[in-house]
């Protein structure tokens, strides 16, 4: 591999690896070119998250957003050349040309946070799910290419169906998880019709639900809704080499957990950031590999078909 090359992938790679809270549990299970490329996936990723997520007025993050676009255009045109200034278009135009990565799917990527910066809010399920597809759905079909499916794998051409389905099921976990932090940015992300339901929608600005509110009820409900989508999601797993299996085992497994715990204690989203501890993250990585997560998905579905 040539040095630049190799030397912008080490920069994407560590970006990852500083940045990069429950996603770099997932990666490290990979082949080296396949971690690679996940890595300068995740770094032009959070580059766009960034500017979306940053301090700067908006006119500023739409002409940044635009920038973007326009460097994303010349990887997917092949105008990038090794020695090329922006090490992320050097190691993203690489590993596009080694898997096939629907680089479409940034694009969108691009498109959800211009959403946030419209400050869009969502009425219903089928609304957010749109948002979803954007800046999660999108990472999964993305990531797909880099995993590439097993020759012969039953179902696979629905595997870009799961994918962006456990992307679906990832954004509504990290959406829960968010709650207080998004109201206090201005941000609401669950369904307008789901918060009346529940008497929430006076929104999320303390530390306690609104008053007279059913909090845990719509914490419980959102809940449900997600695991409905990871159960959908992990049909993947069985379409992976052993490898990318365990790593989106990893990443889907930490979320789940996530999911666990938000779900036994539902009001801890409004006190502050609810997370796992790095020896748990570890656990579930190491159960990913094992392949117990996609063993249990195949003997379902074989019970299932009988």
């Amino acid at each position: 591999m040539p040095a630049p090359v190799l030397a912008a992938y080490s920069y994407c790679e560590a970006v990852t690896g500083q940045q990069a809270r429950n996603f770099a549990y997932g990666i490290r299970l990979l082949p080296t070119p396949k971690r690679r490329a996940m890595s300068a996936l995740y770094a032009f990723s959070r580059r766009v998250d960034d500017i979306g997520d940053g301090a700067l007025p908006d006119e500023v993050k739409a002409a940044r957003l635009e920038e973007t676009r326009a460097v994303l255009a010349r990887i997917q045109d092949g105008a990038v050349d090794e020695d090329d200034t922006d090490p992320v278009a050097v190691a993203l135009a690489h590993a596009a040309r080694r898997f096939p990565i629907p680089l479409g799917g940034l694009d969108e990527l691009i498109d959800g946070v211009q959403m946030d910066l419209r400050g869009e809010t969502y009425e219903t399920w089928d609304d957010l799910k749109v948002y979803c597809r954007c800046v999660a759905g999108a990472i999964g079909r993305l990531s797909l290419g880099v995993f590439g499916t097993e020759p012969g794998a039953r179902g696979a051409e629905r595997a870009p169906e799961y994918a962006d389905t456990l992307g679906l099921a990832l954004q509504l976990t990290n959406i829960l998880r968010d709650v207080r932090e998004d109201a206090e940015g201005g941000r609401t992300y669950l369904p307008a019709d789901d918060l009346a339901k529940f008497g929430c929608a006076a929104g999320f600005n303390g530390p306690t639900p609104p008053e007279g509110s059913d909090f845990t009820g719509l914490v419980h409900f959102e809940v449900r809704r997600a695991r409905a989508l990871f159960a959908e999601g992990y049909r993947l797993l069985p379409m992976l080499d052993r490898r990318s299996g365990a790593c989106v085992a990893a990443m889907a497994g930490i979320y789940r957990r996530l999911l666990d715990r938000i779900e036994r204690d539902p009001e801890a989203v409004l006190r502050g950031r609810v997370s796992l501890p790095g020896h748990e993250k570890a656990y579930v990585a190491v159960r990913g590999l094992s392949g117990l997560d996609a063993r249990h998905v195949t003997r379902r579905a074989v019970r299932r078909r009988a």
